[in-house]
Order: structure tokens, then C-alpha cells, then sequence
């Protein structure tokens, strides 16, 4: 059976289903990540496009250059902002979805991290933070 995920944008105006399992789990500590998601980092699911629907909403576009010159296309809800989706020069035939948008704590652990000179030394020590139940 092949495993189907959903990712929404906070609002829920955009919506997409991807299948399978990720080929690619990552961590980017990139600038321009942490500036795109409000966090020290993003989260990265990437499957191949031919695995992805976007099954409702009509999103924006925008396009930047990463440090390496190549080209990113973020797609993100024109309502809430969120960004949902992108498509990298770097590879055509894959679509990175923001794995948080999935909501599924079943969603594979990074296999990678990049750009750790960015990273927040705290981040090391996350385990040793206090837990606060909020259900």
C-alpha cells in the first residue's frame, strides 16, 4: 500500500496530496530559510513530481537565487502566506514541500543538514529542554 500525505496551508485555501515516501528529508539552516519559515531552520520533504498533486488553490510565486546561483521557486498561499511548496534548478524533476504543512508526526526523521554554519548553537541542546504538555 502506498503511503498518501496531505499538506494545507494554515488557512486551508491550498492543498496538495503527495504519495509515496519522501526521497530526499532535510534540514536547511540557511538564512533564507530561517527568514521563510519564522524558525532556525526548514524542514524539507522532497518527492518526485510525478508523486505530488496540488489539489486546490492557486498560489504565488517567488522566485529567488540561492548562494549556489541556481534558481528556487517558492509557491506559498496568497491568502495566508504560507509557503507550501518549490521547485529547484538545481532538481527539475522534484518538488520540496514544507514538511511541517503535512501536520503528520509520522513524517521521516532529516537524513541531511545543510548550511550548519548558520545554526543556532542551542540547537544541540534541544533534548534537554523541559517538556510542556499542551492536549
Amino acid at each position: 500500500m502506498t503511503t498518501t500525505r496531505e499538506a494545507t496551508c494554515a488557512c486551508g485555501s491550498m492543498h496538495l496530496v503527495a504519495s509515496g515516501e519522501p526521497v530526499r528529508m532535510g534540514l536547511c539552516y540557511c538564512t533564507d530559510c530561517q527568514r521563510r519559515t519564522g524558525s532556525v531552520f526548514g524542514l524539507q520533504a522532497w518527492f518526485p513530481k510525478a508523486n505530488v498533486t496540488v489539489t486546490r488553490g492557486s498560489p504565488k510565486i517567488y522566485v529567488r537565487t540561492a548562494e549556489s546561483g541556481r534558481t528556487i521557486d517558492f509557491r506559498f498561499c496568497p491568502e495566508c502566506g504560507t509557503t507550501l511548496w518549490w521547485t529547484a534548478e538545481q532538481r527539475p524533476d522534484w518538488i520540496g514541500i514544507a514538511a511541517g504543512a503535512f501536520a503528520d508526526k509520522s513524517i521521516p526523521a532529516p537524513g541531511f543538514s545543510s548550511f550548519e554554519r548558520h545554526r543556532p548553537e542551542w540547537t544541540r541542546h534541544l533534548d534537554a529542554l523541559d517538556v510542556v504538555h499542551h492536549e
